[in-house]
């Protein structure tokens, strides 16, 4: 009582501290009104945060002298400081914790030379302005050099934290040209700041002590980080996530190490990324802290953080002509410069124009940064008066206004680049190039068969891969609204992170020790939801991911005797549903297997070679199933098999067409067969001499006459192989199949796919039925 008497009836109630207090409060508030109107209109979430500190700032509303000294108090400027320290250390070590470090391992040379090619044009443009900006903003010819390396970063420094935002909003972040974007921001910021610190020491004439005892801080803070994840993720192990206490200990070592560095040297933002980047990402550590980290960063650090950009913007800074052009200049050549030395190595590198435009207005965008240049500067480096500092922030703030919408509005006309970006069937895929799945489980049976896939997908681990799997929670009934809360049963009081149960700790534990095993890293996403809208859920994950491929379970289970037994029903509608809305390419595959005998879900952990087999009877789905063969073909634990059905007349006509030459001739010979298969024998003819020749795959044909005898050569072989991969259909009326449709149980399966998932037949492997995205289907046809 007594503490809130002082705190409302003493004259000091607006202090600095409740005063920041409101303000974020307020911008928090106006921003979300912004971004409802601006979303329609296709805004990112940024541009109203910056509007909303507009509104707020000596602009809008503190324009009023009032609501000027309540918000704009003399010792408030400590607080914002040590508020954005806090802002800056946080998402900065987010960033490097969810950088795809392999990614940009293999991109590096694209990204360097798109960055640095960048900062190089920025730094003529700078340079050449400088001197002019100088005699215009400067009083004194003192610290010219200074001067000229703060405009300098500041016409080159690229602020990858918002770029990171505007890709999630705008749902560019997982297509190519997305990911290369940010690659080349992270690339430039780390760049600048390295250069912005390297001039703080110089200047303060601490070089060696200030980066040996960085390197120092920074290379302990890692190596306790590596043990402590350990430790943690061994405890527990019943939990999802960790306890407070452990979060606590790892963001206090985070913030100490932050603090020292910031005390006895220049700014901790690069130490935060590199503890971010080596941070251990197996396990619930990890996993804990994006999951904390990433709703209070998006959430609340960097709309705060976009509004107080904003909030320090002043129009009334620009009551004269020379104010305004100086402001315009800085707008014009950071654009100017980001644009034309991006085009320069786009041009180089054989990248489209339209793409490079688009990443150089993505390299135009400015944050946190180049309010830390311009003020550590007036600290330490320039002191320059406060008009050069006002006019220098809104050219920063102008910059990302600008950059923002034109980003929307180059996203909206070149939609169409950014879904042909990505590739939703594998055909057409280089089989080099990085493929992103999506598997879908719904408990953790069916995790192992998912991840054996994905283990073979990678081929002998030089094929990059980005894996996904979303866990499928039937949501069976919703909190009742008419009772009190003390009123509700325990399972009604849980919220979404709360389903599951059991079943998120196994998934988890299963992916980690897959990670362990293959290095291959996981991400794990959740959907909750009822079977009749589990569906759009995974559709809409996989569009937003720009997944080639769709990886689901059977609704069926093999028993102990062999048989299969009917799971839940809700599980067949929704692959059913999957397999008509699928953005991209789908497998459904079924688990079967002799007990006591490794089948290939026990891909990892089985040190024999397992035998797969590929059946090729014709149509897109075949052709998209051999595609996923040759991929898989390169695993060291298994031997492929190409088995490829023929009717008895291609082998008369094969049979006119034999002589003395070598089995890669007679086969080529077969693209002259009949002509309602040409691109069927076009694609196998490339895959026989790509795969086939070079002794990696093996490949058999058999001839039968209609589906009875297509039947009888499956039981013979239906002992001999771990896994069969076959297409849905899309044969059209074939003689190999006439007739087995007679006894179909599972449609979605397709004929010859429900005959080995079938309980009636006696098959001992696993059986993947691959549709190809129907766009495709439909372009083939045509």
């Amino acid at each position: 009582m007594d503490a809130t008497q002082r705190m409302v009836c003493q004259e000091d109630f607006f202090n600095p501290l409740t005063s920041m207090g409101l303000q974020m409060a307020s911008i928090l508030v106006i921003s979300h009104f912004f971004h409802l109107l601006l979303k329609a209109l296709g805004q990112p979430g940024p541009i109203a945060q910056i509007f909303a500190g507009l509104v707020l700032g000596p602009s809008g509303l503190s324009h009023v002298d009032k609501v000027r000294d309540f918000f704009f108090q003399a010792s408030g400027a400590e607080y914002y400081e040590i508020f954005g320290f806090f802002c800056r250390m946080l998402f900065m070590f987010l960033i490097g914790l969810e950088t795809d470090i392999a990614y940009m391992i293999r991109n590096i040379k694209t990204s360097t030379t798109i960055s640095y090619c960048g900062i190089l044009i920025g730094a003529v443009f700078g340079l050449s302005v400088s001197f002019f900006l100088h005699q215009q903003l400067m009083f004194s010819s003192k610290k010219m050099v200074g001067f000229v390396l703060i405009v300098i970063l500041l016409m080159t420094y690229t602020a990858s934290p918002v770029v990171i935002r505007l890709a999630g909003d705008l749902r560019f972040a997982t297509s190519p040209t997305g990911r290369l974007a940010v690659s080349c921001s992270v690339i430039n910021e780390i760049s600048c700041l390295i250069l912005f610190n390297l001039i703080i020491v110089v200047h303060k004439r601490n070089f060696f002590k200030g980066g040996v005892l960085t390197i120092f801080i920074t290379g302990v803070v890692i190596l306790v980080n590596k043990y402590v994840a350990i430790l943690f993720n061994k405890r527990n192990r019943n939990l999802k996530y960790l306890t407070n206490a452990e979060l606590l200990f790892i963001l206090s070592v985070l913030i100490g190490s932050s603090m020292i560095i910031e005390m006895f040297t220049s700014n901790s933002v690069i130490s935060c990324f590199l503890i971010g980047v080596m941070f251990p990402k197996e396990g619930k550590t990890a996993r804990t802290l994006v999951h904390k980290l990433t709703y209070s960063v998006h959430n609340f650090i960097l709309p705060i953080y976009f509004g107080y950009l904003g909030f320090q913007f002043d129009w009334n800074r620009l009551s004269n002509l020379s104010s305004i052009i100086i402001v315009l200049i800085m707008v014009v050549l950071s654009i100017g410069g980001k644009i034309s030395g991006t085009l320069l190595a786009c041009s180089y590198l054989k990248i489209p124009l339209n793409e490079g435009v688009f990443i150089g207005f993505c390299l135009n965008l400015k944050g946190h940064a180049d309010l830390l240049f311009i003020g550590q500067a007036t600290n330490t480096l320039i002191g320059w008066n406060q008009e050069a500092y006002n006019l220098l922030l809104m050219s920063i703030v102008l910059n990302t206004v600008v950059s923002g919408p034109v980003l929307a509005l180059l996203m909206r006309k070149e939609e169409k680049l950014f879904a042909q970006a990505s590739h939703t069937t594998l055909q057409f895929q280089n089989p080099g190039e990085d493929i992103r799945t999506l598997g879908c489980v719904y408990g953790p049976r069916h995790v192992s068969a998912i991840l054996a896939l994905t283990s073979a997908l990678t081929g002998s681990h030089r094929i990059p891969i980005t894996p996904y799997i979303m866990h499928l929670i039937e949501l069976t009934q919703k909190r009742r609204t008419n009772v009190s809360y003390h009123e509700l049963q325990e399972d009604e009081l849980s919220d979404d992170e709360d389903y599951g149960g059991n079943d998120v700790v196994e998934i988890n534990d299963a992916v980690d020790a897959f990670h362990t095993d293959t290095k291959v890293f996981v991400r794990l996403i959740k959907a909750v939801s009822s079977f009749a809208t589990l569906y759009e859920d995974v559709c809409s994950a996989a569009e937003d991911l720009r997944a080639s491929i769709i990886l689901a379970p059977f609704h069926k289970h093999q028993r102990i005797d062999g048989k299969m037994e009917s799971g839940k029903e809700g599980v067949r509608t929704t692959n059913q549903k999957i397999l008509r809305h699928a953005p991209c390419s789908v497998g459904i595959i079924v688990e079967r297997g002799l007990a006591g005998v490794p089948g290939f879900s026990q891909l990892l952990d089985s040190t024999t070679v397992q035998q797969v087999a590929t059946l090729f009877f014709g149509g897109p789905d075949d052709r998209e199933a051999i595609a996923w063969s040759k991929r898989i073909a390169s695993h060291q634990k298994i031997n492929l098999t190409v088995i490829r059905f023929l009717s008895f007349e291609s082998s008369r006509s094969r049979s006119e067409r034999l002589d003395d030459r070598d089995d890669v001739v007679v086969f080529m010979s077969l693209a002259s067969l009949e002509t309602g298969k040409d691109i069927d024998n076009a694609f196998l003819s490339d895959f026989y001499n790509e795969c086939v020749t070079s002794g990696q795959v093996g490949y058999v044909e058999k001839y039968v006459s209609n589906g009875g005898e297509t039947v009888a050569a499956l039981k013979d072989i239906g002992d001999m192989y771990s896994l069969f991969i076959v297409g849905k259909g899309g044969r059209g009326h074939s003689p190999l199949t006439t007739g087995m449709s007679d006894w179909e149980e599972c449609p979605e399966l397709g004929t010859v796919g429900d005959l080995l998932a079938s309980s009636e037949y006696n098959v001992n492997g696993s059986v993947l039925v691959v549709q190809q995205h129907k766009s495709f289907q439909e372009g083939s046809y045509g």
